[in-house]
């Protein structure tokens, strides 16, 4: 599905993007994620299109803004029917819906008595009961936890899948996006970039980008060399090799983006190409994972899995090697760099 939305107030936005499957706009807080929503389903005044010009009660969208808004005084079954039309049987096609979504045990309960994601499919099946032809989801993951939050998201997208239904969801999370069939960035009020997940977590556009998808790791450079082996960029006490770019031309600012993953460990004598001797500032547990804060002519931030750690090969204060392989080196456009600093 292509939308094309465009407003003024109470954000200047102009957005166009193509809805496959189930779709994630991914974008920081206040970048008007959730305006664009409430837009499409005619909350808000906009032009767009689909569905552009009618009254919000005549979209065919189904629509679950962030904490679901059920009725508390009504029951999980009665939430369900509330959009159904008069003449129907209501409570029958509600019990249906709620069976969908796995909770036919619970149709007499409150929401207040209900969990996080059951009050969601309660909402999801409030929505469905609209025969949508789009459905808009407000910060899906925001009142789940973090033990069914997968689980639950799982199942929601698979029964979205199964009823065909095109599903737009916004969010701050980068995880919900790795989960989605295609995903868009939001950025300035227009889309920034879109794709399949993969793509876009895989070649960011621009620096904007690769900070919303998980790039801790953002600095300025400068273009050194460029040819059809690769590119050279370096800054004050270190260089750096990543794979050929075609725009670059030496000379040209750029910003360098590193995944804190991707960053490799070895002894404080290692050297060789894309080989940096730096310091350990700071280092913590995360998990099952230690993050490493390096000092030195670049600083990094290191991501490491267990399994990579070398006994006793970081310590803190001391002096590591690490090594960053050239197609780990992302190198985006000048404008990305106006707005990057060191680390």
């Amino acid at each position: 599905m292509d939308i094309h939305y465009r407003l003024e107030h109470p954000v200047a936005m102009d957005v166009h993007l193509q809805v496959e499957g189930f779709t994630v706009l991914l974008g920081l807080s206040g970048e008007g994620k959730s305006i664009l929503l409430k837009a499409i389903a005619g909350l808000l005044p906009a032009s767009g299109t689909p569905f552009g010009g009618l009254p919000a009660q005549q979209r065919p969208i189904g629509y679950l803004p962030q904490g679901y808004g059920l009725f508390p005084h009504l029951r999980a079954w009665e939430n369900v029917a509330f959009p159904l039309p008069p003449g129907t049987d209501r409570r029958r096609e509600a019990m249906d819906l709620l069976a969908r979504m796995g909770l036919a045990d619970w149709a007499e309960r409150y929401p207040a008595t209900l969990s996080g994601g059951q009050r969601q499919r309660v909402a999801l099946a409030r929505a469905l009961a609209r025969r949508p032809q789009l459905l808009l989801l407000d910060e899906p993951t925001s009142a789940l936890d973090m033990a069914t939050r997968d689980e639950i998201l799982e199942d929601l997208i698979a029964e979205m899948r199964q009823l065909q239904i095109p599903v737009l969801a916004v969010t701050h999370d980068p995880h919900l996006a790795t989960m989605a069939d295609r995903m868009a960035i939001l950025a300035g009020g227009a889309i920034a970039q879109e794709g399949t997940p993969r793509e876009v977590f895989a070649e960011p556009a621009n620096a904007a980008v690769a900070r919303l998808v998980g790039f801790r790791n953002i600095f300025p450079a400068t273009v050194v060399s460029a040819g059809s082996t690769g590119v050279w960029v370096s800054g004050p006490g270190w260089r750096l090799q990543t794979t050929p770019r075609p725009w670059a031309r030496p000379g040209m600012v750029v910003a360098v983006g590193i995944r804190s993953e991707e960053v490799e460990i070895q002894g404080a004598g290692a050297s060789g190409e894309n080989v940096l001797r730096l310091q350990v500032a700071h280092l913590r547990d995360e998990g099952l994972a230690l993050r490493l804060k390096l000092r030195g002519p670049l600083s990094l931030d290191v991501l490491l899995a267990r399994l990579r750690q070398r006994d006793g090969g970081v310590a803190p204060s001391g002096f590591v090697g690490v090594y960053v392989a050239p197609e780990h080196v992302h190198l985006f456009p000048p404008q990305s760099a106006t707005s990057v600093h060191p680390g």
